[in-house]
């Protein structure tokens, strides 16, 4: 299995709405998600989730903590996944997606229902609180997919 590393940023604003993308998957296939995506040589986890949600979204961030580390094997992909969240906040920057992939096709605020509609399986994994509640820090293994 070929090992990736994933790093993704959980961003509230000041009235608790949650920034999501809505990811390309294949041919008109689409799923929403935290801003974020593989770590790129030479790169520190900070490094490409900065770099990452500014391609993602337009914004600009600052880490404020850690979230979770969570890992799945993906045998379709034949790939071994550690993920990293991080909370975030946003320091400059408004919506602006220039994303070279072109992997991502919407970015945007959201509130807690809507999250959990749009991301149902993410937003129990990443142990969101509707009430803004932060969990700790956690580790999780979600299995093979």
């Amino acid at each position: 299995m070929i090992r990736v590393n994933v790093a993704s940023a959980l961003i509230h604003d000041d009235n608790g709405y949650i920034l999501l993308v809505k990811n390309r998957k294949k041919g008109d296939s689409f799923y929403w998600g935290l801003p974020g995506g593989a770590v790129e040589e030479n790169e520190t986890l900070e490094q490409a989730v900065i770099r990452e949600v500014t391609e993602e979204t337009g914004y600009k961030i600052k880490i404020t903590g850690l979230n979770s580390i969570r890992e799945a094997l993906f045998s379709e992909r034949d790939h071994h996944a550690l993920i990293i969240t991080f909370n975030a906040k946003i320091i400059d920057g408004q919506i602006n997606i220039n994303d070279p992939d072109n992997d991502i096709v919407e970015a945007r605020w959201v509130d807690y229902g809507t999250a959990k509609e749009l991301m149902p399986f993410l937003f129990e994994s990443l142990r969101i609180d509707s009430n803004g509640n932060k969990s700790l820090a956690f580790y999780e293994f979600e299995g093979v997919r």
